[in-house]
């Protein structure tokens, strides 16, 4: 049903949320632009798997926790 399955962009803002980080700050660690990292965060885009492990990378998280 809707609501129950997460998906990455989900998993990405509760990161960055409970670490305190921001999405400009994740764009720039990234060199993507702000927009693409928001479309990761609002769901409107899926980010790539190179792109989730880089993620988890400077998050600190292990990759699966992006995915689950």
């Amino acid at each position: 049903s809707i609501g129950q399955k997460k998906e990455h962009g989900n998993q990405i803002k509760e990161a960055l949320k409970k670490r305190g980080i921001t999405q400009t700050w994740l764009a720039k660690e990234l060199g993507m632009s702000f927009s693409t990292t928001n479309a990761y965060t609002c769901n409107r885009k899926q980010p790539n798997l190179a792109t989730i492990f880089r993620v988890a990378d400077l998050l600190g998280i292990p990759p699966k926790e992006l995915v689950e």
